[in-house]
């Protein structure tokens, strides 16, 4: 009863005595009590970027020569031995990163722990308007948590091209700082971040001359409403979601199982419903069982 009364549901009269509030006072109350918080949380987001824009002016004006040309005391090459030297410099350059990101992803698959850790730095530039373009790899898409995850990156605006093969890992951000690893057979060696412009353009070129040669995204997998495969036009990944429909009733604990996103399994859910035509998803498992889909 002490915390109805300190939220001002109730009061107290007398020892063991309360007294309820009338309900148009409680909804006044907590709807100022929402309010002020609202308004404390908005403050703190409002000193938050006020701070980021204090120490991104502090950086062009500490890189800018006499006569507005870029300089910096931090060297043209600097080598970063050990993954976290690297990590660090990773973190500066995305914290700064202002307009766009030029990525290379080479290899196969991305691991679980891989996509969990790429998820919110990648959502943390594309809130700052921060415009993102990624080559990856053939054998990548192959795999259907890489290939699900990466549509769920160009739902959000990501740009991704697809290549047999393609050089080894690249990023370069705002088109002025290049990170590449010190041994492409071994990342673990740590990275070089290359400021010099000369090398940096060199990149730049590497990098549009594989783009233009990729292929997109969607001709390469397909969207969640056309995959293709040999029940019905689906494909393994719309499979193994039916398959889950079947047996479990929470999104969350569905995707988990497939290994993609909420709001990726989501989608697909909605396309696959569509599709069949159900009016629910309990429906929908046993449409695509009695067209032997599952």
């Amino acid at each position: 009863m002490n915390t109805l009364v300190a939220l001002g549901m109730a009061t107290a009269d007398g020892a063991e005595v309360y007294r309820p509030v009338a309900p148009s006072t409680v909804v006044a109350r907590l709807v100022e009590r929402r309010l002020k918080a609202l308004h404390e949380e908005m403050r703190h987001v409002s000193e938050t970027r006020d701070l980021l824009e204090s120490l991104l002016r502090e950086q062009e004006f500490e890189n800018a020569g006499p006569y507005g040309d870029t300089q910096t005391d931090a060297p043209l090459i600097e080598r970063l031995e050990g993954l976290l030297k690297v990590r660090e410099k990773l973190d500066e350059l995305s914290f700064f990163c202002r307009t766009e990101l030029l990525a290379t992803q080479p290899g196969g698959p991305m691991t679980k722990d891989n996509i969990a850790a790429a998820r919110p730095l990648t959502e943390q530039l594309l809130r700052r308007g921060v415009a993102m373009r990624t080559i990856v790899e053939s054998g990548a898409v192959a795999d259907l948590a890489t290939a699900a995850y990466l549509q769920e990156l160009t739902a959000k605006g990501v740009r991704i091209r697809v290549v047999e093969r393609t050089a080894e890992r690249l990023l370069i951000f705002d088109r002025q700082t290049a990170l590449a690893p010190i041994d492409p057979n071994d990342s673990t060696l740590g990275a070089v971040a290359v400021r010099e412009p000369g090398l940096v353009g060199g990149m730049i070129s590497l990098f549009d001359r594989i783009w233009a040669e990729s292929r997109e995204l969607d001709e390469v997998v397909g969207s969640p409403a056309e995959g293709e495969g040999p029940e019905g036009g689906l494909s393994e990944l719309e499979r193994q979601i039916l398959a889950t429909m079947q047996m479990v009733d929470k999104d969350e604990i569905g995707a988990r199982e497939v290994g993609v996103s909420v709001r990726t399994y989501r989608k697909y859910v909605a396309a696959l419903m569509g599709r069949l035509d159900a009016a629910n998803r309990f429906q929908a498992a046993l449409l695509a069982r009695d067209r032997g889909w599952i």
